[in-house]
């Protein structure tokens, strides 16, 4: 068959570990026989990024900005045991974190369902979109250690040098400290982004965070998205028939465990990162989740939502067989060609997405799965693959449909 062609690259980061060997096995067997792929590649494993001083990381959301379109693979954030073990120069910063600051954009999660693979949630009936704030707090933070008695204070000095102290904390003793921040135009960028998404899918968006204790920092969000809604949106979404509230994190958590699902739950940066772990492992698995960032510049950032599979890599390095779900990284491709084939009029590639999609979901209720699926499916003697086995039983499906 003649291979789908694309006009425009889309932004291809590699990564690290066992996610690392899935791209490849991904490309080879599941895009490369079908499209005549397009990419400027960029390798974001964690050698390289020490080897080019993590420049490679801003010269890939750079090439995001240029060509509008990216995917990543999963990759490491470092911590002192893996400083050790890449001999890295020092402890880069989350590579997700950089790119979602340059590009000023919102995560939004969402679980792949798929019939098989019941929520442990049993009223959960609909997918749960977790709307990730991608800007800012720990992801962007500055650490001190405090070795002794003394004072910490956050101090902001103005342009004409006028100083505004606060105490953190008088020490009597060791302690630790942390100074966070975030932008009112990231949060504004945000707010849009969650109430755009929500009229484009005619979801209910929930917001919610700490306001009771945070009464200026997480405050400062919940007015900002109420001013926005108020003034930009509410007849909007009146119109649409959807609705929006914010609640108090607890509230939320506590909310979202009776609800049947359907709706945006919008987080700041670090709640989003948790509560789409828990969200995703109660739909079924880590694995079976997709994440996209959305930028209001037109920026679009494809990746899975777990991390690089650390325990199957080494098994995979030993010359162990490994049973390691590839569907969020499937599905992040099929996100990436999909939106670079709408931008580009492409209906081709907008097609092959589809069907490729449906051609993983389909081997997964055929009872082909990976050891992970296997020991939640609600169907009878499933068909535990390896991790290539898996590719290639989609493969096999993929090519019957074109």
């Amino acid at each position: 068959m003649k291979k789908i062609s694309m006009q425009t690259p889309l932004v291809e980061m590699d990564g690290d570990e066992m996610t690392r060997i899935l791209w490849k096995m991904i490309k080879e067997d599941l895009l490369l026989p079908f499209v005549d792929l397009k990419t400027e590649y960029y390798d974001l494993g964690l050698t390289h990024r020490n080897e080019t001083n993590d420049q490679v990381t801003i010269d890939a959301a750079n090439a995001t900005k240029k060509y509008g379109v990216a995917v990543k693979c999963a990759t490491i954030t470092p911590n002192a045991a893996r400083v050790k073990e890449y001999s890295l120069k020092e402890m880069y910063k989350s590579p997700n974190g950089t790119i979602r600051a340059m590009l000023d954009g919102t995560v939004f999660r969402a679980p792949i369902v798929v019939k098989g693979i019941e929520p442990c949630v049993k009223n959960w009936k609909k997918p749960i979109t977790l709307a990730r704030h991608a800007y800012g707090d720990v992801y962007k933070n500055t650490e001190m250690k405090i070795p002794g008695p003394g004072k910490v204070e956050l101090v902001y000095t103005a342009q004409d040098g006028t100083e505004t102290r606060e105490l953190v904390h008088q020490f009597d003793g060791p302690g630790i400290a942390q100074g966070m921040h975030n932008l009112n135009g990231s949060i504004e960028s945000f707010a849009r982004s969650c109430f755009n998404y929500a009229l484009d899918t005619k979801q209910d968006l929930w917001f919610a965070t700490k306001d009771t204790i945070s009464k200026k920092y997480d405050h400062t969000f919940k007015d900002i998205f109420q001013e926005i809604y108020d003034s930009e949106y509410k007849e909007k979404f009146e119109q649409a028939g959807i609705t929006y509230f914010y609640t108090l994190i607890d509230d939320a958590v506590a909310r979202v465990m009776k609800a049947e699902g359907g709706f945006i739950w919008a987080c700041k940066n670090y709640d989003g990162d948790v509560m789409s772990d828990m969200v995703s492992s109660a739909f079924g698995s880590l694995a079976m989740m997709t994440s996209v960032l959305v930028s209001p510049h037109g920026y679009y950032e494809y990746e899975a939502a777990h991390g690089t599979v650390q325990r199957h890599y080494y098994k995979y390095l030993k010359g162990e067989t490994t049973s390691t779900n590839s569907v969020a990284t499937i599905f992040a491709w099929t996100g990436a060609l999909r939106k670079r084939g709408e931008l580009d009029g492409n209906q081709e590639l907008m097609v092959f997405a589809d069907k490729l999609e449906k051609a993983t979901l389909d081997t997964i209720e055929s009872g082909q799965m990976t050891k992970d699926l296997a020991a939640i499916t609600s169907l009878k003697n499933p068909k535990v693959l390896d991790s290539e086995g898996f590719i290639k039983a989609i493969a096999q499906r993929l090519e019957k449909s074109l």
